[in-house]
Order: structure tokens, then C-alpha cells, then sequence
């Protein structure tokens, strides 16, 4: 039994390693762009942030919520009074220390303000939507800036290879004509031409090198790696086909994107917030009805009792005369002594409850135009809103015709420089035939091996950009960034 325990512990443990290194690149391997994709959507700190601020909207919406509830709150006070005051439980005047309790539950309950509440509740909802939407945005943003960072390696891979590949002929053009120059068949002039351009073709493969290691760096950058040091990207194979890829129009994709694109829904849901936000701003025309309910008690020092039955221990002139027979006599009036105690705190606080409960309206007559000035921001802004939305539309609709004729015009530089390139090649191998048997001398030699490698690096340069464009296209037609 406890052999089978440990036997399923080990394959439940494999299976977890096994799904956590389908979830993340393993270190030391390639990584394909999906992958550096995902990783940079989970470690993007500009996403984090942006998913900060959807909470904080979804706190907002949640606080709008739960203000349609009443409120309920709690006071305790216990302090001490020195000279001559108004005790408020006794009503009577106190001179000495007195020591005074104060508690109280208190409630109010909002029975209508104009909707200003309810429309602020719709006003926040529209603005956590929105604030979702940014952050799709701004993940479709990294996934674009990480998709022209890959495609720029890949770019960079090529190029160095093509750098390379020209050093290693001119490299064996020197080892040859080396020879014939030892052997006194050629001269020490053609010789230091082609060493000459072997040095420049050299400098070639440095550049090219550095521009792949920036390549390298710049997507890690983008995904927030520490270093770029034994970071490798998947090769995949690109080919484009010789007939036409685009076979949706502009309008076509732009349709599609405007109905998708997070930006767009976004600014839509903007719209909508700053309508209920011209609705809540009207709400403060509106009288407000509340409803406001306590219950206090207290304690106070000054509130005495008799103990026991008081003892008359004499009498004191009033001050008053009485009037018997024609004879005034003086009014005497008995003095009592007697022994006082504080009342408890229970007998107290059972005594002193005190309960009240009303209706409040308030009326707004003239607020120095508070209000007005509060109804045109919220209009103001409610067109600003709008003008957002018509500029995001009409920046996707910008983005689309760029990409659209970038792409085509990618594609036909593509096509004709493949077949530039096809007689560029059979050129240069024709003249390096003549070069060898002594029939050109190195300047056209050198002349034509240049122009062959510009037309290589013009033809991976129109490949990548069509590449890429052809790319954005998919992705504001909603299809995922893959190869």
C-alpha cells in the first residue's frame, strides 16, 4: 500500500513538472514566439499596472454599489468638564469637575437624489468595461512590439548568415589568388583588392553580428530579462508564395477591426460613462430625500440622588413677607440635610435613551451655479468622448491603409528583387569565372560582388517587411500572431 502511495506521488510530481515546462520556456532552449509572447503578457510590468487600474475601477464600481445601501455609525465619547457649565442630562448648571459619557448609533438612508446614484453606478460599470479593454489593448500592443523585435532576429539571423557566406568566397578568392601571386601569375595589386574587400566583407559580418546581438537584447528588454546571454529564439521557416497573399481589402479588415479592436470598444464605453456622468450632473438640480434615524444615551457626573430620608435641621428666612392682621411677619422656610450619590452607570444609560427618526429634504435654490457649471464640464467632456471615439476609428482605419499598401508594396519590391537577385547571382558568377581566368580585373569583380549583396539585403529587407505587415493585418482582423 505504501509503495502504491509513493508510486502515485511520483507520477502526480511528474505530471506537475511536466505541465509547468509546457507553460513556460525552458532556460537554456529556443523559444518560439507564442511563448515569448505569453511570457511577456504574464511579466510586462506596463500590464500589471494597467491591470492595477482595472481593479481600482472595479473598487469604484463596487463602492458606487453599495452606496445605494444605508450607513450606520457608532460614537462614543467620555470626557471631563471643569467650571461653570449646563449639564445636558441633568439641565442644570455645574461647576465642578464633571465626568460625561456620550453614546450613540446613528443611520441615514438616501430615498432619492435625482438618480445620482443609480447613474453613477452604470457611469463606474462603463468605466471598469473600459478600463478591461485598455488592458487588451496594451497587451496587443506588446504582442506587436514582441512580434517586430522577433521577426527583427530573424532579419538579423539572415543578414549574418548572408555576410558570412559572401566573406567565405571572398575569403577563398584571396587563398586563390595568394597562390597565383606566389606562382608570379598575377599581380600583387589584384591581391590587395580582394584583401581589401575581404576586410570590408569582414567589417560586413561585425555589423551584422552586432545587429543581431541588438536584435537579441531589444526582445529581452521587451520581456523583461535581466540579460540577453544564452537567449535563443525558434527559426522558423518563412516562405512567401509568388502570388498575391492579400485577398482582403482594406475596408474589408477594417470592418472586421472596428467591431474587435479593444481600443475601439474601449472609447465606445467612454461615450457611454461620460453620458451617465452628464446624468448624474443633472441629478444635483434635483431635492434630495433622506430618511436619518438615532439612538444615544449618557452618562453624566452631575447626576445625583438622595440616599436615605433627608433631617430638617432648621429654618432660614426666605426673604419673603407675609401680611396677618396688619402685622408683617417674615417667611421662614425649612432646611433639610441630606446625603447625595452619583447615579450608576447603568440607571444611567437606562434612562437616558434618547430615539429620534425624520425625513429630510433638501431643495436646491441657488448653489452659485455650482451645478450648472458641473452639467457643461460633463457636457464638454461627453463631446470630447465622442471626438475619441471618431479619432481611435479613424487612426485604425490609418493604421490599415498603411499596413495594407506597405504590405503591397513590400510584395511587389519582394517579387522584383527576387528576380533582380536571380540576375544579379548569374552576373556575378559569370564574373567571377572571367575573374579567374584574367579576363575582368577586381573593380568589376568587386563592383559586381557588392552589388549582389546589396540585392540580397534588399530582398530580406522587403521579405521581413512583408512579413510583418502582412502580420499586423491578421491581427486587426483578429487572427493570432503566429507563424
Amino acid at each position: 500500500m505504501r509503495l502504491n502511495k509513493i508510486k502515485n506521488l511520483s507520477f502526480f510530481f511528474f505530471i506537475f513538472i511536466v505541465t509547468a515546462n509546457a507553460q513556460e520556456p525552458v532556460a537554456g532552449k529556443a523559444w518560439t514566439m507564442e511563448q515569448c509572447i505569453d511570457y511577456a503578457l504574464k511579466n510586462n510590468i506596463s500590464v500589471k499596472q494597467s491591470e492595477l487600474n482595472t481593479e481600482i475601477s472595479q473598487v469604484n464600481l463596487t463602492q458606487s454599489e453599495v452606496n445605494l445601501l444605508p450607513n450606520l455609525n457608532g460614537n462614543f465619547s467620555h470626557s471631563y468638564n471643569y467650571g461653570r457649565t449646563i449639564d445636558r442630562f441633568t439641565n442644570e448648571f455645574a461647576t465642578q469637575q464633571v465626568l460625561s459619557q456620550n453614546l450613540y448609533l446613528s443611520s441615514t438612508f438616501n430615498l432619492f437624489s435625482g438618480l445620482q446614484n443609480v447613474n453613477t453606478i452604470k457611469e463606474n460599470r462603463y468605466n471598469f468595461l473600459a478600463s478591461k479593454y485598455d488592458v487588451d489593448k496594451m497587451k496587443n500592443d506588446i504582442s506587436l512590439n514582441i512580434a517586430s523585435a522577433y521577426l527583427q532576429i530573424l532579419y538579423s539571423i539572415e543578414g549574418l548568415d548572408n555576410a558570412k557566406n559572401q566573406m567565405g568566397i571572398t575569403a577563398s578568392q584571396v587563398d586563390r589568388t595568394q597562390k597565383l601571386v606566389d606562382a608570379g601569375s598575377a599581380a600583387r595589386g589584384t591581391l590587395l583588392d580582394i584583401q581589401a574587400q575581404l576586410a570590408t566583407e569582414e567589417l560586413n559580418v561585425t555589423t551584422a553580428q552586432n545587429n543581431l546581438d541588438i536584435a537579441y537584447l531589444t526582445l529581452a528588454q521587451l520581456l523583461n530579462m535581466p540579460t540577453a546571454e544564452g537567449f535563443t529564439i525558434v527559426k522558423p521557416a518563412i516562405a512567401i508564395a509568388n502570388e498575391a497573399l492579400l485577398t482582403s481589402t482594406p475596408a474589408q479588415i477594417y470592418n472586421t477591426a472596428v467591431v474587435n479592436l479593444p481600443e475601439v470598444k474601449s472609447a465606445d464605453n467612454r461615450v457611454k460613462s461620460a453620458e451617465k456622468a452628464v446624468a448624474v450632473a443633472w441629478g444635483g438640480l434635483s431635492p434630495q430625500l433622506s430618511f436619518s434615524a438615532s439612538y444615544g444615551t449618557g452618562y453624566s457626573g452631575a447626576d445625583k440622588q438622595i440616599v436615605g430620608t433627608p433631617e430638617i435641621t432648621g429654618a432660614a428666612a426666605t426673604g419673603d413677607y407675609a401680611v396677618n392682621g396688619g402685622i408683617i411677619s417674615p417667611v421662614y422656610s425649612p432646611t433639610f440635610s441630606a446625603q447625595y450619590e452619583t447615579v450608576s452607570f447603568a440607571d444611567q444609560y437606562k434612562n437616558n435613551v434618547n430615539k429620534t427618526f425624520g425625513l429630510n429634504l433638501t431643495v436646491p435654490i441657488f448653489n452659485r451655479f455650482q451645478t450648472k457649471a458641473s452639467i457643461d464640464k460633463a457636457r464638454i467632456q461627453k463631446l470630447n468622448a465622442d471626438l475619441t471615439v471618431e479619432s481611435t476609428k479613424l487612426q485604425v482605419q490609418k493604421n490599415i491603409q498603411q499596413a495594407y499598401a506597405d504590405a503591397n508594396a513590400s510584395l511587389k519590391k519582394y517579387t522584383s528583387t527576387q528576380k533582380a537577385l536571380e540576375a544579379t547571382q548569374e552576373s556575378f558568377k559569370y564574373t567571377e569565372q572571367k575573374f579567374n581566368v584574367g579576363m575582368v580585373n577586381t573593380t568589376d569583380y568587386n563592383t559586381a560582388k557588392n552589388k549582389l549583396i546589396t540585392t540580397q539585403s534588399q530582398l530580406l529587407q522587403a521579405k521581413y517587411e512583408f512579413v510583418f505587415k502582412t502580420k499586423v493585418l491578421d491581427f486587426y482582423q483578429g487572427k493570432p500572431l503566429k507563424f
